[in-house]
């Protein structure tokens, strides 16, 4: 290009001032950050409505000037007169040079794996992502650094009247004073970098990360518990908050431990629960593991465990609820806290009274048993109820109906929980449509409530008890690295996962798995070996896209006729049972470091 030029130099300006010294393995230093400072000039301030006529940028390295890049455009325009005043740059320069849809190739590349710096760098990047987007250019994802954003959150009012650059420059000294060109204000713009970085070091700012999640709101007390992310390695797992005398705070999951552990110290973080809780952390301790699900679970497990006062979401098993059909001469819709090896009918779990009283208000409307408590005997000689004489019991608390005509309903009252809920369905839509025709709208929604209560729990049970029934389920997905992502569920439990590198056999790893695995046995009910949100955490990976299911012990289908297909229709979606891979029986693949 004839009006620009980009220039290689290894000149021995001085380093970053005044950066300490930092933990390499807390982030990505400063110091090893290439950073592309840059700076336009344009003939108006917006995007679309304005050309750019001239890019500078410098490139530098830990403190080091590395290259710069600077050109003339032709914005395609006049430029106005007060801009070519300001700025020295006439419709005469730019005249031969080239448009900005020549340039931006040349730019980008210079700018390639750098930081992005400008001073105020919405209006210089708003300008290159925009051209660079109406001439079909990719836009790298650049990180981004904002020197008028950082001196406002740096610099106090006795220092500086304002952040603009020719201030800023006063202020740090700058060996090149800014003149509204690019170039010159590109440079003006990197000794202003360094100075600021000289303030954010003595903060205890050393890495990118850092640099990126600075704020002055953040309390020095907060930032200088950093360090307790020091150990924790960059690998998916759980990390545990505890305070001085050991008791778990709060439990959580990432893709990269040390990374997330350490913006709980930054400005990302606003939660006013989790900053009373860093205030009180000594200590964070990391779990390392093998898979994302992996940690999902122990996040679930060890949550359960601790009962962490700062997390909101604490399992407290006990408070779980179940509707039981009671085994008694008359059996009845008891609710009830825990499954018992009593050959009774369930169904849940739910997770709240109130939903559970929905679903039982759901299933009375579709068979008329009982509502009492007591206990009867076969020969009960009490007198009726209410509901018995507007028809909705068949009240056997008389002796109107024997043993043997009572249990049909309560067959079908079992068969409504497990396999078909037909005739709840049927039952409840007839209602809603009866109260609608009556404009009685309130109540229909109650019904229309009631209704979803019930089918949604009953198609959630239906699918965990689909995979509990199962005493070995060996799958496995594909990693982005080519490798194999490994995990053995048993009775619905996470038993066992693991990671088979690229280029090695998977059957080899698989069968070290199921070695080592924990040993599941069979239980009550569908989630007796492992919680409820543990088995939706696995379902949700069996039914994710690329799995393969290398081995099964047992048979995972779910009825055709179950509650699934019912909650598209709740939904206004297309039914679950055509498109949920549990539905159907699923078909075994075989596994290899090769296939996919």
């Amino acid at each position: 290009m004839a009006a620009s030029s980009v220039v290689g130099m290894s000149s021995q300006s001085s380093p970053i001032r005044g950066v300490q010294p930092s933990f390499d393995d807390l982030g990505t230093p400063l110091r090893d950050v290439t950073f592309c400072v840059v700076d336009l000039e344009t003939t108006g301030g917006a995007p679309g409505e304005s050309g750019i006529t001239e890019i500078g940028a410098v490139k530098v390295r830990a403190g080091e000037l590395v290259a710069e890049f600077q050109t003339l455009i032709n914005p395609a325009e006049p430029i106005p007169p007060f801009i070519a005043v300001l700025t020295g740059i006439t419709d005469h320069m730019v005249a031969s040079s080239p448009r900005i849809e020549s340039v931006l190739p040349a730019f980008l590349e210079f700018a390639r794996g750098c930081v992005l710096v400008a001073h105020n760098a919405p209006f210089d990047v708003g300008f290159l992502k925009h051209d660079t987007q109406v001439h079909g250019y990719d836009w790298p994802d650049f990180a981004v650094v904002d020197t008028a954003q950082l001196a406002r959150r740096v610099l106090t009012p006795d220092e500086t009247p304002n952040c603009k650059l020719g201030t800023l420059a006063k202020l740090f000294r700058t060996t090149v004073t800014p003149n509204h060109r690019a170039l010159s204000d590109a440079r003006a713009t990197v000794d202003v970098l360094h100075g600021l970085f000289e303030r954010v070091g003595s903060l205890g700012v050393q890495t990118l990360e850092d640099l990126q999640t600075f704020s002055s709101r953040v309390a020095p007390q907060v930032r200088a518990k950093r360090h307790l992310a020091e150990s924790l390695p960059h690998a998916p797992g759980v990390y545990l908050f505890t305070d001085d005398r050991g008791e778990v705070l709060y439990v959580g999951k990432s893709k990269d431990l040390r990374n997330r552990v350490r913006s709980y110290f930054t400005a990302s973080e606003q939660r006013t629960r989790i900053g009373e809780m860093i205030g009180i952390a000594s200590g964070v301790r990391g779990i390392e593991c093998g898979t994302a699900l992996e940690a999902e679970v122990r996040e679930l497990r060890l949550i359960a465990e601790h009962k962490p006062r700062y997390n909101r979401r604490s399992k407290f098993p006990e408070r779980q609820h179940w509707l039981k059909v009671t085994v008694e001469p008359f059996p009845r819709l008891s609710l009830v806290k825990q499954v018992k090896d009593d050959d009774a009918g369930y169904l849940g779990p739910f997770s709240s009274r109130k939903t559970a009283e929905r679903a039982m208000a759901a299933l009375h409307e579709a068979f008329p048993i009982r509502q009492c408590t007591d206990r009867m005997s076969r020969s009960p000689a009490g007198s009726p109820c209410v509901l018995a004489e507007m028809g909705r019991c068949v009240a056997p608390c008389d002796g109107r109906i024997s043993v043997e005509s009572y249990a049909p309903f309560v067959t079908g009252l079992r068969a409504a929980l497990t396999d078909d809920p037909a005739p709840v369905v049927a039952a409840l839509d007839r209602r809603i449509d009866v109260l609608s025709a009556d404009e009685r709208f309130e109540d229909a929604a109650v019904q229309r409530d009631r209704l979803s209560a019930f089918v949604r729990s009953s198609a959630k049970m239906q699918r965990m008890a689909s995979v509990t029934s199962c005493a070995e389920i060996c799958a496995a997905r594909r990693t982005d690295d080519g490798g194999w992502e490994l995990h053995v569920i048993r009775r619905g439990r996470l038993a066992a996962a693991g990671i088979s590198p690229r280029g090695t056999d998977p059957r080899k790893y698989l069968e070290m798995l199921r070695a080592s695995a924990e040993t599941v046995l069979p239980g009550i009910g569908p989630v007796a070996s492992a919680s409820p949100e543990e088995i939706e955490l696995v379902l949700r990976w069996l039914d994710s896209p690329g799995i393969r299911l290398v081995e099964m012990d047992g048979t995972w289908t779910c009825p055709i006729s179950g509650a699934g297909r019912h909650i598209a229709r709740l939904d206004n979606s297309h039914s679950e049972a055509h498109h949920h891979p549990s539905e159907r029986r699923r078909r075994m693949r075989p596994l290899s470091p090769t296939a996919r």
